[in-house]
């Protein structure tokens, strides 16, 4: 039978940082190779360089677990290597210089296809190409406990804008661990989706990440935040959980799932969304269930 869910449909197909498990994350050929496959939704991630522009990469700092230096942006640059430095201390045009497309984490090294040379897009760029393939956007916001209130605020306002400005906001949602980035985004932006995230780091007794809220009951907490949906990792989701959050009016997408048992497993759960790296595995499960698949859609520029 099909599964009705809160997002108004059946469970949504999420790509998570594209389809990671398959093309180079948070990139546009990524991001372009997951439409072609056919998918809800994107995941990105977003950080705020040093001359204010949002920029995707998963975390606040250049990892060398999938990034590689090129070249400095201009010569005897003292910042340069920029992998390892923050995002924030680092201008585009020096983000821009990083090779987001040849080094394949170990977990996707047989899974992953290079793009060599691919830069890290700005989210302008990944609004460009997922506006206009008609898929929704999941934009988890990077930040933790330790920023300044002002300096959340301001990066939600950015991204906030970015979305805005691309004509996406009926379309969008902001996802953060820091529910702080909520209450901004609500303050700001309340057009926008806000997806509380969770996991176990973030829901441990005594934790900063809620915004002062307590972690017994993530599902009460989340509404009080004014959240728009929860998003638990998928070791945190029992019967009780998706049914707490769906009596409050809050969707369910589960995060990160890519074992095809697993994903059966969270279907008949009655999720609303499963977050994969591997988008065609989730589609192949859907189907099984006869539920209603999200259309590929082609992307010349990187067919």
């Amino acid at each position: 039978m099909p599964v009705v869910t809160s997002f108004g449909g059946t469970v949504e197909l999420h790509g998570h940082r594209g389809a990671r498990g398959l093309r180079p994350e948070n990139t546009l050929p990524g991001f372009a190779h997951a439409v072609e496959i056919g998918v809800h939704a994107v995941e990105l991630d977003v950080g705020l360089t040093a001359d204010g522009v949002v920029v995707l990469n998963h975390d606040q700092v250049l990892s060398a677990a999938n990034l590689a230096d090129t070249g400095p942006a201009t010569p005897d640059d003292p910042l340069y290597p920029y992998v390892g430095r923050a995002i924030g201390e680092l201008t585009l045009a020096q983000v821009r210089t990083v090779d987001a497309g040849s080094r394949p984490p170990a977990a996707f090294a047989a899974t992953q296809r290079p793009a060599p040379g691919t830069p890290p897009p700005t989210l302008a760029e990944a609004c460009a190409l997922l506006g206009a393939a008609g898929v929704d956007l999941a934009v988890e916001l990077k930040t933790d406990p330790g920023w300044p209130v002002a300096a959340v605020a301001e990066f939600t306002a950015a991204v906030a804008g970015v979305l805005d400005g691309a004509g996406l906001t009926g379309r969008a949602r902001l996802l953060a661990f820091d529910w702080r980035v909520l209450v901004a985004a609500r303050a700001c932006a309340p057009g926008l989706g806000r997806v509380a995230l969770a996991e176990r780091k973030t829901l441990a007794p005594g934790t900063a990440w809620l915004a002062g809220l307590p972690p017994e009951a993530p599902a009460e907490a989340a509404l009080a935040i004014g959240a728009t949906a929860l998003s638990p990792e998928r070791h945190l989701v029992t019967p009780e959980l998706v049914l707490t959050a769906q009596a409050l009016g809050l969707p369910v997408a589960v995060w990160t799932v890519n074992d095809p048992g697993e994903m059966a497993a969270l279907v008949d759960l009655g999720v609303d969304a499963i977050v994969t790296d591997y988008p065609d595995r989730l589609r192949a499960v859907l189907s099984e269930y006869g539920l209603p698949l999200p259309a590929p859609v082609r992307v010349p520029a990187f067919s």
